[in-house]
């Protein structure tokens, strides 16, 4: 967990204008009124309900799923200086677990209203930076209350249609990650601002003013998440910055309960900036803007790889005022690598979690595997029988599902190929599921595959999907084995685990696999890090590493300016030496 909550002491840098004195030609800032010091409330996670048949919370989310269906499709809507825009265009976005029913329909920004948004977003810059910490902190934590109290529910239901989750992990999601992300930002957000000099000279001092950037900060959230979307944007706005958010098209009204709770908590309309529609059309006009100063990502490595390139043009071009901060968390190929000393029961159940909870649509999913020989045939037995006992189904038809739909007809098309193109490869062996149907949703079984080598595309493609790959390795080769993991994968280093009782071995493993993993666990899948726990981010293809769920990734979003005062006049230039 965390250290004990840090104590921030904002106000003795912030002014406000309220009042004037004009001493020596010069004009000093005083505050009107003191923020006294404070201490933030202490870091915790937020607890889960258990969602069990006749429990209280699992009634109150059937109530929300009933009333949430009734009003399809929902309305999702443009929103800056303060006002929902209309717009000529719009796009429809299926039910993923019953694609001929639509969802919500949203509006195209155009680059005009894009435009228009940035600059709304600038206009409230210098009034909201000037906020003073104490009273940025209170609106997120009054929203982490929201969060978990009036809109849990409404949360969690938009979450598991729109985004085709079941109750476990629209609730781990939607509600208690989001509430983590909103109450535990505003810790790390002290932490760096308590983060001062402690060192000078006789009769001077050095302190840091913690400036947002000078700009306005642009964020792209992906589908798989609602409570990613609410990082992105409490994080840098905690600072003090500006944001212009532009949700998935997948997640679009899961993301707008998510602004909406942040203005009913006290966030002034402008200082973030809801924008919706085509992903191409507003990120030209947001990163060909001269104040960008802030790209806060999570999305595919590809999508990143475009989006860096084209800063770099504009870096190039001198077309900003500044370098523009670049912070991303992108895909994964993540591995799990058996141990012969290995747990084989808990090993195959953290694997079963971990390639396919929520059918595999998470960065940190499982999706290759390495297996000794010697414990290929217990292991694949209790796997398969898993894999097999697996439900699925419509999460809000049947609470009770493991599984629900993919995303999408395209994230469906591209698993759908993969599985396709291994069924008919003769180097590979179906050891369960390899079936689909997207007759009403967009369901794939959970599908596992064994490759008789380690460099087999499936050990090296991104599916983002329920597809996990196996390699049965000869035991004596497990040194062989270690760098393998390393040289395979993609060139992502997101996460990865390994699972054995030899602590020989377990030394091994972290050593040589020391950058083959942003988050490397030791008999524990890889995936479900537990923000303020497990900072989370991942390093080569996977993005830029600056650990989300951490104090790191807000520092990011600052430029902190280094004061010297000194209290004794300086008589004369020479240098003792000069004497």
């Amino acid at each position: 967990m965390f250290t004990s909550a840090r104590m921030s002491m904002p106000s003795a840098r912030r002014f406000t204008p309220h009042s004037r004195f004009n001493l020596a030609r010069t004009t000093i800032q005083v505050r009107g009124k003191a923020t006294a010091p404070f201490r933030l409330p202490d870091p915790r996670n937020e607890p889960n309900p258990t969602y069990k048949r006749g429990s209280e919370e699992r009634n109150k989310l059937e109530k929300a799923l009933v009333k949430l269906r009734s009003q399809l499709p929902v309305q999702s809507n443009i929103v800056y200086d303060g006002v929902a825009q209309k717009s000529a265009e719009s796009w429809d976005q299926p039910l993923p677990a019953e694609h001929g029913t639509v969802f919500t329909n949203y509006p195209l920004a155009t680059k005009e209203q894009t435009k228009a948004a940035i600059e709304s977003a600038l206009k409230a810059k210098r009034e909201w930076e000037e906020t003073p910490f104490v009273d940025r902190a209170a609106i997120f934590l009054k929203a982490a209350e929201l969060v978990t109290g009036p809109y849990r529910y409404d949360l969690i239901a938009a979450t598991m249609l729109g985004q085709g989750k079941n109750i476990w992990q629209g609730e781990i999601d939607a509600a208690a990650e989001l509430a983590d992300f909103f109450r535990l930002n505003c810790n790390f957000a002290a932490e760096i601002l308590e983060r001062q000099p402690t060192r000078g000279s006789d009769g001077m001092w050095s302190r840091l003013d913690y400036r947002p950037l000078e700009g306005f900060v642009y964020a792209i959230s992906p589908f798989n998440f609602t409570a990613i979307g609410g990082n992105l944007i409490s994080g840098p706005a905690l600072m003090g910055n500006v944001v212009v958010w532009k949700p998935s098209p997948s997640n679009v009204y899961a993301s707008s309960l998510v602004y909406k709770i942040l203005l009913e908590a006290g966030l002034p309309p402008n200082v973030v900036q809801f924008v919706t529609g085509d992903p191409e059309t507003i990120t030209d006009v947001a990163l060909s803007h001269r104040d960008f100063a802030g790209l806060n990502f999570i999305g595919s490595s590809d999508v990143f790889r475009s989006l860096y390139g084209k800063i770099g043009e504009g870096i190039a071009k001198k077309s900003y005022r500044e370098f523009p901060r670049v912070v991303a968390e992108t895909s994964g190929k993540n591995f799990h690598l058996v141990h012969p000393s290995a747990d084989i029961p808990s090993a195959v159940s953290h694997t079963i979690r971990g390639s396919f909870e929520y059918q595999g649509q998470k960065c940190s999913a499982t999706s290759r595997l390495y297996l000794p020989e010697s414990r290929a045939e217990e292991f694949f037995s209790a796997l398969k029988a898993g894999v097999e006992d697996i439900t699925m189904g419509n999460p809000e038809k049947d609470l009770e599902v493991f599984m629900g739909p993919v995303i999408h007809r395209r994230s469906f098309d591209k698993i759908k190929s993969v599985i396709d193109s291994c069924n008919k490869d003769p180097s590979v062996k179906l050891i369960a599921g390899g079936s689909y149907d997207d007759s009403v949703g967009f369901y794939v079984s959970p599908t596992v595959y064994q490759v008789d080598t380690p460099d087999h595309k499936l050990f090296n493609e991104e599916i983002f999907g329920p597809v996990l790959a196996v390699y049965v390795y000869p035991d004596s080769e497990w040194t062989c084995t270690l760098k393998k993991v390393d040289e395979t994968g993609g060139g992502f280093a997101l996460t990865g685990a390994v699972f054995a009782q030899d602590r020989r071995a377990i030394r091994q493993a972290e050593d040589a696999l020391r950058y083959s993993a942003g988050n490397f666990y030791i008999n524990c899948k890889t995936t479900a890090a537990l923000i303020g726990q497990q900072s989370f981010g991942g390093s080569r293809s996977s993005g830029t590493n600056d650990k989300a769920g951490s104090s790191d990734t807000l520092r990011r979003f600052t430029s902190p300016r280094l004061i010297k005062e000194e209290f004794m006049p300086q008589y004369g230039y020479k240098y003792p030496s000069n004497h």
